[in-house]
């Protein structure tokens, strides 16, 4: 239940990155671009206080932790790049 609650947060960042991108634009071509980039730097500082979370204090082992890293990261981003390049 806890990947599930950070992947959705992931997609509320993104699309948190996507609103504050279009509203301070000003015409700006390359906002997108940069709101995917933000969202990305961010979401991996966030992922890996999560896994550091529970390597350290959940006692699990980093080989434990690593493959939902990969997905509490790797989801998110995967979907903000293809949207970007997609969509916007």
């Amino acid at each position: 239940m806890r990947t599930l609650i950070f992947i959705l947060g992931g997609f509320a960042l993104f699309g948190a990155c996507v609103g504050v991108a279009k509203l301070m634009s000003n015409g700006l071509a390359d906002s997108m671009r940069m709101a995917t980039v933000v969202f990305a730097a961010l979401w991996f500082v966030i992922a890996a206080a999560n896994m550091w979370v529970g390597v350290a204090k959940a006692g699990y082992s980093f080989a434990e932790e690593l493959p939902i890293f990969l997905l509490i990261f790797g989801l998110p981003v995967a979907v903000a790049v293809v949207v970007k390049w997609r969509v916007l």
